[in-house]
């Protein structure tokens, strides 16, 4: 993620703009005017990489009053009423965000799906295309289903959710979750261990 500094940096400019003419997909959760006020709209950005698959989230929306808002989860959370069960269901005398991350997750997913159906449909007839989520929007749709009329207690995570291999990283010895599904043929394999931001250059591997 760029920094304030570096946003106007005419090198590290240069680094993304190299980075982003070898990109397929580009997935971002910047504010919806963030990078057109660089100079980096949709239309530059097929510029300089056409065909590109562009999957963008935001926290609230792609139009409307809120739309250039800055957001997380939680806050997400509190604005469209979901910290109300948060609230009922740790018996809280105020909202109170549910202690899954359900929008990141939710939209996560979302975002990984527009991105394969994207690249599927470039593959199949050469059409490019967008996509644009947002955690307000995902919100929309967990509330349109409703609760579950029996609410579970959260499991506690134990050796089952954790992979087989010890990963090295730069704070000690680590494992990683296991993954949420796999697809026959495609062994999922991490070449890179965890590490700091920036401790690696801006590359291609």
């Amino acid at each position: 993620m760029w920094s304030r500094k570096s946003r106007h940096d005419k090198a590290d400019r240069t680094v993304f703009e190299a980075l982003l003419k070898d990109t397929d997909i580009l997935l971002h959760g910047y504010r919806a005017d963030a990078l057109e006020s660089l100079g980096y709209g949709q239309d530059e950005r097929q510029n300089i990489a056409p065909g590109l698959i562009d999957v963008s989230l935001n926290a609230y929306g792609w139009s409307g009053p809120w739309q250039n808002r800055r957001g997380f989860d939680s806050l997400v959370q509190m604005s469209s009423g979901i910290a109300d069960a948060g609230m009922h269901w740790k018996k809280a005398d105020k909202p109170t965000p549910l202690p899954v991350q359900a929008l990141d997750h939710g939209t996560g997913y979302l975002m990984a799906a527009s991105a394969i159906r994207a690249l599927t449909e470039r593959l199949s007839n050469g059409h490019c295309s967008s996509a644009r989520l947002s955690l307000a929007r995902t919100a929309k749709l967990l509330l349109e289903h409703g609760q579950a009329n029996t609410p579970q207690a959260l499991r506690a995570e134990d050796a089952g959710d954790q992979g087989m291999l010890i990963e090295q990283t730069s704070w000690g010895p680590a494992h990683r979750l296991q993954v949420p599904l796999k697809m026959t043929g495609t062994p999922l394999q991490w070449t890179i261990p965890a590490g700091e931001l920036g401790s690696h250059r801006a590359q291609w591997w």
